[in-house]
C-alpha cells in the first residue's frame, strides 16, 4: 500500500481494532525442518491402518481369500489364525507377517495382500492458510492394483493431495508461498522426512507440478512470502487455491452497509459495489482504505473512487468507509461511523 501512514497501536487499541475489523493476524510460523529429496517419501511406505480396505488373497485357499476392513483397533481377522495387527504395517509387510502365520496351518502359502480403499486421513495444515490446524480429508480413491505396497492404477477422484488440503483449511492467504510449500512425514520405522512442492507452476504453466498424495499424519507448512518476492499475488487470490470469499466491512455512505463477502481479488470498487453501490451522498474523492497490518499497525489511505475503477486488492479484515459529501474531515466520519471505537483513529494525524 504506496504512501501510508503507520502509527504503532497500544495493545488496547489494536485488541479494540480487532473487535471491529476481525482480520486474520500472521502467525509465527515455525521452522522449516531441513529438506531432503522428493523421493525420500516412497509410496511404498504407505501404512495400513483402521478404515482401510485390503484384498487378501491365499491362492488355493479360498477360506482365507476375501477383503477386509481393518478394524478401529487396528486388526483384521482370519480363519484359523484370528486376529492380526494390520495398522501400522505396509500391504507387503502384512503380507509376509500372513505367510508366516499360516505356514503353521497351511503348505506353502502364497499370500498378497492389495489395497483396495484408501482411509481417511488426518493432517495438519500450518502457516498461510484461512483456518489452520488439524483437518480431515476423506479418500474415495480405489486402488486397482499395489506393487510391492505402492499403490498403482488408481483413480485420482477424491485422493486426498497437497493442493485438497489447503483448499479445506479455508484456502490460502495472500501472503502465501507456494512455491516453497512444506511435505513433514513420519515412516513406518518413526524417521521423518521433508520434501517441498511446488504448487505456483500449475497456475501458469502447462506442465503440472507433482501433488502428492498425503496419508494419515502428514504435516503441512505454507510458508509466508517475502517482502520482495517477485511473485503475482493477484493470480495467486484468482487461483482455485485461493478461498471463494474474503471478509471486508464496507460503511458509511453506501447503500448496504456492513460486512460484505467478496472474491479474493476484489478490488476496493469492487467491494463498494457489493455493498450497494455508494449512495447520492457519497464523497468517492475522499474514500478511506483501514488495515491492520502483520505488526500490528494500522495503515490508512485515502483513494480517489469517483469512476469506481481502482488496482488495489482487499484482505480479510479490511475496512473501507465511504463518507459524506459535506464531511469536513475523513476522520471525523469515521468516528461518527464506528463510534465507540473512534479513539483509535485519533491517534491518526488529520488528513
Amino acid at each position: 500500500m504506496s504512501n501510508l501512514h503507520r502509527d504503532r497501536m497500544t495493545a488496547a487499541a489494536v485488541a479494540a481494532c480487532l473487535l471491529f475489523q476481525a482480520p486474520l493476524l500472521a502467525q509465527s510460523l515455525p521452522v522449516a525442518p531441513p529438506v531432503v529429496p522428493q523421493s525420500a517419501i516412497p509410496s511404498a511406505s504407505y501404512a495400513l491402518g483402521a478404515g482401510d480396505q485390503i484384498e487378501i488373497t491365499v491362492f488355493d485357499y479360498e477360506e482365507f481369500t476375501g477383503a477386509k476392513v481393518v478394524l478401529p483397533d487396528g486388526t483384521i481377522t482370519l480363519p484359523i489364525i484370528g486376529a492380526v495387527m494390520a495398522a501400522g504395517q505396509t500391504p507387503e509387510q502384512l503380507a509376509q507377517d500372513l505367510t508366516l502365520r499360516l505356514q503353521a496351518y497351511l503348505v506353502n502359502p502364497v499370500v498378497t495382500v492389495n489395497l483396495s480403499t484408501l482411509r481417511p486421513v488426518v493432517v495438519n495444515v500450518a502457516g498461510e492458510v484461512q483456518r489452520p490446524g488439524p483437518i480431515q480429508l476423506r479418500s474415495l480413491t480405489t486402488a486397482t492394483s499395489t506393487i510391492n505396497g505402492s499403490v498403482t492404477g488408481s483413480t485420482l477422484n477424491g485422493v486426498p493431495t497437497v493442493s485438497s488440503a489447503l483448499i479445506e483449511a479455508g484456502g490460502i492467504t495472500q501472503n502465501a508461498d507456494i512455491r516453497e510449500i512444506v511435505l513433514r512425514r513420519t515412516l513406518p520405522g518413526g524417521e521423518s522426512v521433508t520434501t517441498t512442492v511446488n504448487l505456483w507452476d500449475a497456475l501458469w504453466s502447462e506442465n503440472a507440478p507433482q501433488n502428492l498424495v498425503l496419508q494419515d499424519g502428514d504435516s503441512i507448512l505454507v510458508p509466508r512470502l517475502a517482502a520482495d518476492a517477485a511473485i503475482d499475488r493477484r493470480l495467486i487470490a484468482r487461483s482455485g487455491l485461493s478461498p471463494t470469499t474474503v471478509r471486508v466491512r464496507v460503511v458509511g455512505e453506501v447503500n448496504n452497509p456492513g460486512e460484505v463477502q467478496v472474491p479474493p481479488n476484489s478490488s476496493l470498487s469492487s467491494a463498494v459495489a457489493i455493498a450497494g453501490g455508494p449512495t447520492e451522498d457519497a464523497r468517492l474523492r475522499r474514500v478511506a482504505y483501514v488495515r491492520l497490518n502483520e505488526r500490528g499497525e494500522i495503515e490508512r489511505e485515502i483513494v480517489d473512487l469517483r469512476n469506481l475503477v481502482d488496482n488495489y486488492q482487499v484482505q480479510e479484515g479490511d475496512v473501507i468507509v465511504v463518507p459524506k459529501t459535506d464531511t469536513s474531515s475523513v476522520l471525523d466520519f469515521i468516528g461518527q461511523v464506528i463510534n465507540p471505537f473512534n479513539f483509535i483513529f485519533g491517534l491518526f494525524d488529520r488528513f
